[in-house]
């Protein structure tokens, strides 16, 4: 018995430590399956989530980045965030809002940030595109980012294809759809 308890734990431990956790994401979001194989990469990815209203979340990974990100598009915007701000930005995964609302997000709780009335969406239309300057600069903070393109099924096309308009503005014309698997339809000769 004490010999299959220790096997127990180490498998446990060994599960823990080798697995990834799903990263919280503002909204939850259905995604349309594909047959396609592309695994997107774990590191250097910059998430674009839009939900079925058209709204826009946008994160990266890496804590240092993240606050040196929010740092530039603050600098864009004629802004400055406290090392508080700072540093409660490096812990948030995924956002939506306006900058001109970043400091009043930035000083909710993490279970308020999740309310629904405080996911507002990156402004992203043609007198006020914020999405546009999140890229850029995320770009320049990591030249080496990869952008993947999460998007509900039950989104209007017109949603993405303004975020697709937008990438293709600054210069971004690879990036990745992420999708559900599902398997290839066997062809069946008659």
């Amino acid at each position: 018995m004490t010999a299959m308890t220790d096997v127990a734990f180490l498998l446990l431990t060994f599960f823990m430590l080798t697995s990834n956790f799903i990263q919280n994401e503002p909204v939850m979001v259905t995604i349309p399956s594909s047959i396609s194989q592309l695994k997107i990469p774990e590191t250097n990815i910059l998430t674009i989530l839009i939900d079925e209203t058209g709204k826009i979340f946008i994160g990266m990974d890496g804590e240092q980045k993240r606050m040196e990100w929010l740092k530039k598009v603050g600098a864009d915007y004629n802004m400055s965030f406290t090392p508080q701000e700072s540093k409660a930005f490096s812990l948030v995964n995924s956002f939506g809002v306006p900058i001109g609302q970043m400091a009043d997000f930035l000083a909710l709780t993490s279970k308020e940030r999740e309310m629904k009335e405080n996911l507002l969406g990156i402004p992203a239309d043609s007198t006020n595109n914020q999405f546009k300057d999140w890229v850029r600069e995320a770009r320049i903070v990591n030249p080496q980012i990869r952008i993947a393109i999460k998007a509900d099924e039950s989104t209007p096309y017109p949603a993405i294809k303004n975020v697709m308009n937008t990438l293709r503005d600054i210069d971004e014309n690879r990036y990745d759809l992420i999708t559900a698997f599902k398997k290839k339809p066997k062809i069946t000769e008659s």
